[in-house]
């Protein structure tokens, strides 16, 4: 028998694969993941939804401050971790939702009431349902954080 030719000898690389289905969902794992492990930073992928739903979080104290590493791969986003985070994540299928749903879809996706936020896609912008509970308007569900 050859020298390191025993299956225990073998050394196997592998290498993680980020599936890209979801990018947003993608991120908010990953932040997930990090929160739980006592991390100080998590490193995302960029896009303009992903921006957007961090300034959200960032706004209600869940997220410190996140900045862009641009790179010849890909933009990708360095985020502060608080260890604010119990649970967050997308919400799919993305519901229409009207200002008289939102207790609904809180009671759903929320511990408690006026407890974390829900981030809601509107004609006006992305904005927590807080906000869109004010100003009187309704939108598509994207995410949940508390």
């Amino acid at each position: 028998m050859l020298q390191g030719s025993r299956p225990r000898d073998r050394v196997q690389k592998i290498q993680v694969i980020e599936m890209l289905n979801d990018p947003l969902s993608n991120a908010l794992s990953k932040i997930l993941s990090y929160e739980r492990i006592s991390k100080q930073e998590c490193v995302v992928n960029s896009s303009k939804i992903i921006k957007k739903v961090l300034e959200i979080m960032q706004n209600k104290g869940y997220i410190g401050s996140f900045e862009e590493i641009k790179s010849s791969r890909g933009n990708s986003l360095r985020v502060n971790l608080l260890g604010a985070i119990n649970n967050c994540g997308v919400i799919k299928p993305r519901f229409n939702v009207k200002i008289t749903d939102f207790t609904k879809f809180e009671t759903r996706y929320l511990p408690a009431q006026d407890f974390g936020i829900l981030i809601v896609s509107t004609s006006k912008g992305m904005m927590s349902h807080n906000e869109a509970k004010e100003k009187g308007i309704g939108g598509r569900l994207i995410a949940f954080c508390y």
